[in-house]
């Protein structure tokens, strides 16, 4: 049973607080103007943010949020590849049209802006107090931007343009909305807080580190094109040696060593989102994804996400890459090509959403890809430093040892900047399944287009690229106009 990470950690203080933290949060977000202007100075900032204990129980409230709609996020941004499928009313993605409604993803919406009004909370409060020390106010400071940025992160790659709320403008209901550019600053600017006074080391599994804010700051400077500051933020990371690749041989080495239901951590682990089999604080992803007829999961699955044998992606893939085999044909009623993602297993869950398993958000063969690819388009071509990190990776792939050269090994005079970073994009493809990477690779990258019509015969409608601002901020918040301020093709 694991146990010793910020989900088991909470004691019946903590507890207790966040009860009360929730029904306040649920109370002012359904009251009037008047209540959410005054409630968050007299109840939160007074009653609450007054001790150490209180500051570290605010933060460990965001955390439930970023795990509770973990798995939804990852397997409908998954869909949106060119290996992945949506059965039933997720075959909606397969389509590229765009989404049925504007509702469609309002509930990510609400759970990232819910991470960001929570992490305001805790900004906000640590520069006033003055009952706690200052070093302890700037690492819960830090601690919530990192939380924040995270949240913006997710917020301006799918819907672009945004509102941006911070503890500055807590009171004001009615926001415009900021360019994707401004928000990109914000993000960095906060991480670059996190980044200096985090701690190297946290006291409890899952709580971001400066290396994790490191990597996150690399991965925002990958997406935002500046890959001479991405290159030289993620070495950082490679070279402070605090991690290393998780050697395997097999399929199961991948599923019990590296995503396994026991696992506590691992050399790999830069930020995960932490898991136990306890109702509530567990994985459900192994119910989205598991067919019962694999018995990977004590409780079957809803497979509801899937491949196919017959797709390029799939049948370009060498059979040697033991990534490929966590890939099960199963037909359950969509033919006999059908295949089905076993990366994720437990067979000990107490229920359906309550598997062992951790959700990676960083791992250290991300740090090592970003190298590759950031290194290369900085550049202008492949690096030899580049593609020794792409080949830890490939060569652990093949159940080689990482660090030494092999016959799998790519070759630097093979490749240009443009082919290279193909080569990081496949790969990455095959390293990041169900982790929630490729749909967006694909788009700041701006390969979308021509992957997906080479591959699925399917041209993405503009209004794809976007999901739509939901009906719940445009009702609520009047300086959006609807029809102006609404993403394109809604």
């Amino acid at each position: 049973m694991k146990s010793s990470n910020i989900y088991s950690s909470f004691h019946k203080k903590t507890l207790k607080f966040l009860s009360n933290f929730f029904i306040i949060a649920i109370f002012l977000l359904v009251s009037c103007d008047k209540l959410l202007e005054e409630a968050p100075k007299s109840v939160v900032a007074e009653n609450f943010f007054t001790t150490s204990q209180e500051f570290e129980a605010a933060l460990n409230a965001i955390y439930p949020t970023l795990r509770n709609n973990r798995a939804e996020y990852l397997v409908r941004l998954d869909a949106q590849t060119d290996w992945g499928y949506g059965r039933g009313s997720r075959s909606v993605y397969n389509t590229f049209t765009g989404l049925p409604s504007i509702d469609f993803h309002g509930g990510f919406w609400s759970a990232f802006y819910l991470m960001v009004r929570d992490a305001n909370w805790v900004i906000q409060n640590a520069s006033v107090n003055t009952s706690v020390s200052k070093a302890d106010l700037d690492k819960f400071a830090a601690e919530a931007k990192f939380l924040r940025a995270y949240a913006y992160f997710q917020l301006v790659r799918n819907w672009g343009a945004i509102p941006l709320r911070t503890e500055l403008n807590t009171t004001d209901k009615d926001l415009k909305k900021s360019t994707a550019a401004e928000v990109y600053d914000f993000i960095i600017a906060d991480l670059k807080i996190a980044e200096a006074n985090l701690p190297e080391v946290q006291a409890l599994l899952g709580k971001p580190t400066k290396y994790a804010a490191k990597t996150l700051l690399a991965d925002v400077y990958l997406t935002a094109g500046k890959y001479a500051e991405s290159r030289d933020k993620i070495k950082e990371v490679i070279q402070s040696n605090k991690y290393a690749l998780v050697p395997v041989t097999s399929k199961s080495d991948f599923q019990l060593k590296i995503f396994g239901p026991d696992l506590v951590t691992s050399t790999e682990e830069i930020f995960y989102c932490k898991c136990t089999r306890t109702p509530g604080a567990g994985n459900s992803i192994l119910w989205i994804l598991n067919a019962p007829i694999t018995g990977y999961f004590n409780f079957g699955g809803a497979y509801a996400h899937y491949s196919d044998l017959t797709n390029p992606f799939y049948v370009t893939w060498n059979n040697s890459d033991i990534r490929k085999s966590l890939w099960d044909n199963v037909n359950f009623g969509l033919g006999p090509n059908t295949l089905v993602c076993n990366k994720f297993i437990d067979t000990k869950a107490p229920d359906a959403a309550s598997g062992g398993n951790d959700y990676p958000l960083y791992r250290y063969s991300e740090a090592l890809l970003i190298y590759a690819e950031a290194s290369c388009m900085a550049s202008n071509g492949p690096t030899a430093e580049g593609v020794e990190a792409i080949n830890k990776v490939h060569r652990r792939a093949y159940g080689k040892d990482p660090n030494a050269p092999s016959a799998v090994d790519f070759n630097i005079s093979d490749y240009n900047a443009s082919s290279f970073q193909n080569l990081v994009l496949q790969e990455r493809g095959y390293e990041f399944i169900f982790e929630g990477k490729r749909w967006l690779d694909l788009k700041r990258a701006n390969k979308a287009a021509a992957v997906i019509l080479a591959v699925r015969g399917i041209t993405i409608a503009e209004k794809a690229y976007l999901w739509p601002i939901p009906s719940t901020e445009l009702n609520y918040n009047k300086a959006l106009d609807p029809a102006k301020d609404q993403n394109p093709g809604y």
